[in-house]
């Protein structure tokens, strides 16, 4: 509600929020969300509004889930749970080690290995 009524505000980012993929509005609001503070969150709002008048598709600083992980992660509710646990660098850091897998099959395996030991409480591989 908070994103909304900072975007009827902000016409250009408004229209650029609208012209956004249902993926990138998701990495938005989960970035918003994952602030523990309602000031943090504040600021977030406004820097969200501030990148997106600007032309930004993406919000800064915040590692984009895959769709593949977004959907193990949903299947195993003890992985999402721990993943909602992880600060920014932990998550930026495993992103970044299943992403350096070339193979998609390679790939795919990285992210059931990340649920797996997610879900066992394990932080990182």
């Amino acid at each position: 509600m908070d994103l909304r009524k900072a975007l009827a505000a902000i016409p250009n980012a408004k229209a650029q929020w609208c012209d956004l993929t249902p993926i990138a509005r998701r990495d938005f609001i989960s970035w918003i969300e994952s602030a523990k503070q309602l000031e943090t969150r504040r600021r977030r709002i406004e820097r969200a509004c501030s990148m997106l008048a600007a032309g930004k598709r993406r919000p800064c600083c915040y590692s984009i889930v895959s769709l593949d992980l977004h959907v193990a992660l949903k299947a195993s509710p003890k992985a999402k749970a721990q993943w909602s646990d992880l600060t920014s660098i932990e998550r930026r850091d495993l992103i970044s080690w299943m992403d350096s897998a070339k193979e998609p099959e390679k790939h795919k395996r990285r992210i059931e290995k990340a649920c797996a030991m997610l879900a066992t409480g394990k932080r990182c591989p």
